[in-house]
Formats: C-alpha cells, sequence, structure tokens
C-alpha cells in the first residue's frame, strides 16, 4: 500500500494552477490574487474631517467650557466632496461635514455634539484637548505600500482595500470547475421513492458541497448506474465544463466497480490502495483530450469525505494558486480513549472545542464504520491517529484537523 504522503505528493504533481485572467472586482470575489497590489496614492488622499462640526483653529477655542463657552462666527459650509477651495481665518469657524477636506488655516473639528448646533454663530462648550478629529493624509496608507499579495483568497475586506485605491480589476486565478458525479445501480435522488435493495445518494452532495466550500465552483451531476456505456456517456458530456471530476464508488474489487473497469483501460488512471482509515482505495489520473485530473473516490461515505479532505481539497488549493496547500493542524487532547488500525493512518471523527482553560479537546463522535455518516454530521474535526498507534488512550495528545471553523 501507498502511504497518504505519497498518494498526495501523486495528486499534487498532476494538477497545476489554473492560469490567472483579469476579473472585475465584485467577479474576483472568492478567487485567488495573482499580482502584489501597490498603493498608487496615499490613504485618505488629503486632510479630511472625522466628524459632523466646525473646522476651527485650537487656539481660538482651548479654552471652552460648559459654564464658559466660546462663541465663534460660522462663515460657511465646507461639505463632503465639494470642490471650492476653503480657508479659515483667526476667530471664526467654518460647519463642515464627515470626510470634509479641512480647510487651509484650520487644525481642529469639532464634533457638533459639543455646541449648540448653530448656524450664524455657534458656541462651543468643550475644549478639544489633544483629539482634534482630523483624518490625516497617508495614515492609513501610503503611495508604494504593498496592500494585497498575492496568492490572497479575496473575502470582503480585501474587496474593500482594492476599491478604496481605485482597482476596477485584478489578475486572480478562476475558481475551478468541479464535476461531481456518484455511481452505483442501487442510488437514487433524495425525493424519489425507494425499493428493495436501493438508498438514497449522499455522496454527490457531500462532495459537491465540500469542493464549494473549498472556493471550486461545483457541478452535481447526481447518479450514474453500474453501466460501462453510460459511464462513459456521462463522463465525455462533462468533460467539457471541467477542471477536476471527482466520482465516489465503483472503485473497490468488486464485479460491478465500472469505474475502476472502464478508467483501467485507458491507462491513465492509477488505483491504488492508501494506508488509511476510512477510504484505503484510491484513485487518481487525468482523462479526455484536455488531460482533466479525475479522483475516483470509494463510495462509503465517510471514506467519500475523508478522502477529499486529505487528496481532492489539497489539489482545489494548488489550482486556486491557495497556500498553504494542505491545511493546517492543531493539537489536542483525547477526552475519551478508542482502537486504532495498526499499519493504517486513521482519520477519526470527532468533535472539538476549546474549554475555559484554554485546552483544546477532541471527543469521538461514532465508531470507525465508513458507513456511519450521522457520526460524520455531528463531528466537526477529524483526529489523525498515525499507522503504528493501535490503541489512543484518554489523555493522548493527538494532531487534529479542523473541519469547521
Amino acid at each position: 500500500m501507498k502511504t497518504v504522503e505519497e498518494h498526495l505528493g501523486t495528486v499534487l504533481s498532476g494538477v497545476r494552477e489554473l492560469p490567472p485572467f483579469q476579473q472585475q472586482l465584485m467577479d474576483a470575489h472568492g478567487s485567488a490574487l495573482c499580482e502584489d497590489v501597490v498603493a498608487g496614492f496615499d490613504l485618505p488622499l488629503f486632510d479630511n474631517s472625522a466628524m459632523d462640526g466646525y473646522a476651527v483653529r485650537f487656539e481660538d477655542v482651548a479654552s471652552a467650557t460648559e459654564t464658559n463657552p466660546v462663541v465663534l462666527p460660522v462663515v460657511g459650509d465646507v461639505p463632503a466632496g465639494g470642490t471650492e477651495t476653503h480657508a479659515l481665518a483667526p476667530g471664526l469657524a467654518l460647519r463642515i461635514m464627515t470626510g470634509a477636506p479641512i480647510p487651509h488655516g484650520a487644525d481642529t473639528v469639532i464634533p457638533v455634539e459639543w455646541t449648540d448646533g448653530g448656524v450664524a454663530k455657534v458656541a462651543i462648550n468643550h475644549a478639544p484637548g489633544d483629539n482634534r478629529f482630523i483624518r490625516r493624509r497617508g495614515e492609513d496608507v501610503v503611495a508604494g505600500q504593498l496592500l494585497v499579495r498575492a496568492g490572497t483568497h479575496l473575502d470582503a475586506k480585501q474587496l474593500a482595500v482594492l476599491a478604496s485605491v481605485g482597482r476596477d480589476e485584478v489578475w486572480v486565478r478562476p475558481r475551478p470547475r468541479v464535476v461531481v458525479l456518484s455511481t452505483g445501480s442501487e442510488l437514487r435522488e433524495p425525493g424519489e421513492q425507494l425499493g428493495e435493495g436501493t438508498i438514497y445518494d449522499a455522496n454527490s452532495f457531500a462532495l459537491a458541497a465540500a469542493a464549494r466550500e473549498a472556493g471550486a465552483i461545483a457541478y452535481r451531476v447526481g447518479v450514474v448506474p453500474d453501466d460501462e456505456r453510460e459511464f462513459i456517456r456521462v463522463l465525455e458530456d462533462q468533460l467539457v465544463r471541467a477542471d477536476v471530476v471527482v466520482t465516489s464508488g465503483g472503485v473497490s474489487v468488486g464485479a460491478y466497480d465500472i469505474v475502476k473497469q472502464v478508467l483501467s483501460r485507458l491507462g491513465t488512471v492509477e488505483f491504488t490502495q492508501v494506508a488509511m482509515q476510512p477510504g484505503m482505495p484510491q484513485g487518481f489520473g487525468v482523462v479526455g483530450e484536455d488531460s482533466t485530473p479525475i479522483f475516483t473516490l470509494p463510495g462509503n461515505p465517510v471514506s467519500a469525505y475523508v478522502s477529499f479532505q486529505v487528496f481532492v481539497l489539497p489539489a482545489i488549493r494548488k489550482m486556486l494558486g491557495v497556500t498553504p496547500y494542505i491545511l493546517p493542524t492543531v493539537m489536542a487532547t483525547a477526552t475519551s480513549g478508542w482502537r486504532s488500525s495498526v499499519g493504517r493512518r486513521q482519520y477519526a471523527r470527532v468533535e472539538y472545542a476549546v474549554g475555559e482553560d484554554g485546552r483544546a479537546r477532541v471527543t469521538p463522535v461514532s465508531g470507525p464504520g465508513s458507513h456511519l455518516v450521522a457520526g460524520l454530521a455531528r463531528a466537526n474535526a477529524l483526529a489523525v491517529i498515525p499507522e503504528g498507534v493501535h490503541e489512543v488512550p484518554e489523555g493522548a495528545t493527538l494532531e487534529v484537523m479542523v473541519l469547521d471553523s
């Protein structure tokens, strides 16, 4: 059997980063940036008011109190977005709005809440102290500053700073298009009537959702029966829109494992046994004229999901240009013990939590069976048990893959 690292190495060497292209800012949301974005100007671009209030000279209002307010004539308004240049002489005030440029000669803004709100003249009843309520040019960003680094997964926060410096387009890697299909004549779509020996398809929903959560565009094809011609037809139809194909089922040693039978004849997909539990039977290679990567995952729901997290997720992250390809793990303490399979790396479904004492702990949520999908639904992490460990004692320190933020 291959080790997890060996099979993962095969996978990562078999996929490449998708070529970048220029996208409108909103369309780039969720994609990986392919350029360093540097500010072309200072932000703020000019000194401006942090409050609605009155622009004044500090020396004119330094003595203001509630019992002895300073009264100044108001000689005009400075609106935000206005194009007129304003100047302020000593002993006067200008009414100013948030974001408006600071008039020449003014060095302080008095919030309207510290005044009587006057229009022709204003009574100021609070001295400004050290807080002048002015946003200084360049206090957020200076020209030439690196704002967003290449490889960053663009979310709402990054879009805000890119828009703030006037970028309407950026170079990003496209989100990979992942086609997901389940094989098995026993499978039925949710909502259909079950017959003797049939079950509902859960895998394609779980895998398509996981691909979407990884940042990909997911196309759930649904169920393909155990028929070689039908599998070939569906696969060929889907390759025109796929950057990656993910199948589940049909990869073991059964007489009706048609995925393995069909793809083995192509000679471009390697089927192997990986020393892991769950998820031992794995397949990976390329298909079609464009050498589209294909993952053939086992059919049991937990096996398929764990295989996705261990192998498919890093591949999607590489295609997106997002690093690290393999998500970081954390350490946690086992609250109870369980047995593991010697010679295989176990990915145990656990509930991960951090207590009031700051210590991270994991609790198993189900047995090791790869069909126990209800236990998978309760898990928010996978505890990684090394191949040489036969038993996990209570209190053991474990490496943990956190699935949910």
